[in-house]
């Protein structure tokens, strides 16, 4: 059988990381299940957690008033959902729902930032490896933007 720390050493953010750090960030860790439909948080919501999918679908949407949900990005294993959590005031930015089934590794977010703050060169890795997700999260979204709204001026 898989320890978590098994699980989080397979995800790119974490990959490279020592025995110790993995072992450090594992004990923050937790086996969730999430059932289709199910949403893992709300834009506004506190950010007091951190996903890694090992199974299933994840979609981070927006709401737009007169639109509806958007779909900013569709996740997959092993891919990590939220950066929120690192930043005050530690509020989602945008909805994450589960499409197919998942199999999530569920982090608390005071627990890491409480080993990050103790131990300064495990804050700074986590830190450069979200900055990382931060970007390629950011630029899905740019995508997905000129996706809706691409067509906008082109009449002008």
């Amino acid at each position: 059988m898989q320890t978590i720390e098994d699980l989080i050493a397979v995800a790119p953010v974490f990959d490279g990381l020592s025995k110790d750090y993995l072992a450090l960030i594992a004990d923050c860790a937790r086996n969730e299940r999430a059932d289709a439909g199910k949403f893992l948080f709300h834009e506004g919501d506190l950010a007091d957690r951190l996903f890694l999918i090992r199974s299933g679908t994840v979609r981070l949407e927006v709401y737009a008033p007169g639109r509806g949900s958007l779909a900013i990005e569709t996740l997959e294993a092993p891919e990590v959902i939220g950066w929120s959590w690192l930043f005050p005031p530690y509020r989602w930015h945008l909805d994450a729902r589960v499409l197919v089934e998942a199999g999530l590794v569920s982090f608390d977010a005071a627990c890491l930032r409480g080993k990050s703050d103790a131990d300064h060169e495990l804050g700074y890795e986590l830190m450069r490896r979200f900055a990382a997700v931060m970007v390629e999260r950011l630029m899905a979204t740019r995508l997905q933007l000129l996706d809706i709204y691409g067509n906008a001026g082109a009449a002008v």
